[in-house]
Protein backbone atom coordinates (compact mmCIF):
# COMPACT_ATOMS: atom_id res chain seq x y z
CA UNK A 1 0.00 0.00 0.00
CA UNK A 2 1.70 3.72 -0.40
CA UNK A 3 1.50 6.58 1.18
CA UNK A 4 -1.07 7.59 -1.13
CA UNK A 5 -3.28 4.83 0.18
CA UNK A 6 -2.51 4.69 3.46
CA UNK A 7 -3.89 8.59 3.03
CA UNK A 8 -7.10 8.04 1.61
CA UNK A 9 -8.13 5.17 3.73
CA UNK A 10 -7.57 7.52 6.94
CA UNK A 11 -9.23 9.92 5.10
CA UNK A 12 -12.28 8.21 4.61
CA UNK A 13 -12.45 6.84 7.85
CA UNK A 14 -12.22 9.79 9.54
CA UNK A 15 -15.06 11.30 6.83
CA UNK A 16 -17.16 7.95 8.21
CA UNK A 17 -16.74 8.91 11.80
CA UNK A 18 -17.48 12.30 11.22
CA UNK A 19 -20.75 11.76 9.39
CA UNK A 20 -21.61 9.38 11.82
CA UNK A 21 -21.31 11.63 14.71
CA UNK A 22 -22.80 14.67 12.53
CA UNK A 23 -25.83 12.12 11.91
CA UNK A 24 -26.43 11.44 15.71
CA UNK A 25 -25.91 15.04 16.89
CA UNK A 26 -28.63 15.96 13.84
CA UNK A 27 -30.82 13.50 15.44
CA UNK A 28 -30.48 14.54 18.57
CA UNK A 29 -31.29 18.09 17.92
CA UNK A 30 -34.48 17.16 16.24
CA UNK A 31 -35.41 14.20 19.14
CA UNK A 32 -35.13 17.25 21.21
CA UNK A 33 -36.85 19.79 19.13
CA UNK A 34 -39.73 17.28 18.82
CA UNK A 35 -40.04 16.67 22.56
CA UNK A 36 -39.88 20.35 23.69
CA UNK A 37 -40.54 22.79 20.84
CA UNK A 38 -39.32 25.72 21.43
CA UNK A 39 -41.59 28.59 22.49
CA UNK A 40 -40.54 31.24 19.47
CA UNK A 41 -42.63 33.97 20.69
CA UNK A 42 -41.24 33.55 24.40
CA UNK A 43 -37.87 31.42 24.38
CA UNK A 44 -35.26 33.11 23.85
CA UNK A 45 -33.25 29.84 22.56
CA UNK A 46 -35.73 29.82 20.54
CA UNK A 47 -33.51 30.74 17.16
CA UNK A 48 -30.51 29.44 18.92
CA UNK A 49 -31.75 25.64 18.20
CA UNK A 50 -32.98 26.54 14.85
CA UNK A 51 -29.34 27.91 14.02
CA UNK A 52 -27.86 24.64 15.50
CA UNK A 53 -29.64 22.78 13.32
CA UNK A 54 -29.05 24.29 10.33
CA UNK A 55 -25.44 24.39 11.24
CA UNK A 56 -25.26 20.53 11.74
CA UNK A 57 -27.31 19.91 8.82
CA UNK A 58 -24.88 22.18 6.56
CA UNK A 59 -22.03 20.58 8.24
CA UNK A 60 -23.49 16.58 7.71
CA UNK A 61 -24.13 17.66 3.77
CA UNK A 62 -20.56 18.66 3.38
CA UNK A 63 -19.03 15.69 5.54
CA UNK A 64 -21.61 13.18 3.31
CA UNK A 65 -20.25 15.04 -0.02
CA UNK A 66 -16.70 14.20 0.94
CA UNK A 67 -17.40 11.05 1.93
CA UNK A 68 -18.57 10.67 -1.83
CA UNK A 69 -15.52 12.29 -3.36
CA UNK A 70 -13.08 9.96 -1.05
CA UNK A 71 -15.27 6.76 -1.86
CA UNK A 72 -15.11 7.47 -5.63
CA UNK A 73 -10.98 8.17 -5.25
CA UNK A 74 -11.22 5.04 -3.93
CA UNK A 75 -12.78 3.29 -6.38
CA UNK A 76 -10.63 5.47 -9.49
CA UNK A 77 -7.39 3.57 -7.60
CA UNK A 78 -9.03 0.50 -7.19
CA UNK A 79 -9.53 0.72 -11.18
CA UNK A 80 -6.01 2.02 -11.76
CA UNK A 81 -7.43 5.27 -12.90
CA UNK A 82 -6.74 7.15 -9.77
CA UNK A 83 -3.16 8.05 -10.20
CA UNK A 84 -3.99 9.47 -13.37
CA UNK A 85 -5.18 13.59 -14.57
CA UNK A 86 -8.89 13.54 -15.36
CA UNK A 87 -8.44 16.71 -16.97
CA UNK A 88 -4.66 16.02 -19.64
CA UNK A 89 -4.35 11.53 -18.17
CA UNK A 90 -0.63 12.80 -16.90
CA UNK A 91 -0.14 11.29 -13.71
CA UNK A 92 -1.26 13.48 -10.95
CA UNK A 93 2.03 12.76 -8.80
CA UNK A 94 2.12 10.36 -5.25
CA UNK A 95 2.97 13.73 -3.25
CA UNK A 96 -0.41 15.20 -4.51
CA UNK A 97 -2.35 12.34 -3.95
CA UNK A 98 -0.98 11.99 -0.26
CA UNK A 99 -2.20 15.86 0.67
CA UNK A 100 -5.49 15.56 -1.86
CA UNK A 101 -6.50 11.92 -1.57
CA UNK A 102 -9.87 12.74 -3.48
CA UNK A 103 -8.50 14.90 -6.32
CA UNK A 104 -8.90 14.21 -10.09
CA UNK A 105 -6.39 16.56 -11.54
CA UNK A 106 -2.51 17.12 -11.94
CA UNK A 107 -0.79 20.47 -10.51
CA UNK A 108 -0.88 22.40 -13.87
CA UNK A 109 -4.53 21.60 -14.85
CA UNK A 110 -5.37 22.66 -11.47
CA UNK A 111 -3.50 25.73 -11.19
CA UNK A 112 -5.12 26.32 -14.60
CA UNK A 113 -6.98 29.63 -15.12
CA UNK A 114 -10.61 29.06 -15.85
CA UNK A 115 -11.13 29.69 -19.22
CA UNK A 116 -14.07 32.79 -19.38
CA UNK A 117 -16.37 33.66 -22.55
CA UNK A 118 -14.88 37.38 -23.95
CA UNK A 119 -17.06 40.28 -22.94
CA UNK A 120 -16.54 38.89 -19.16
CA UNK A 121 -19.76 36.67 -18.93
Amino acid sequence: MTAADEVLHEERASARRLVADLRAELDGIVTDQEANPPDDEHDVEGSSVAYERARVAALLAHAERRLVDLDAAAERRTSGSGDRCGACGRPIGAERLAALPATQRCVACASAPSVRPLGGG
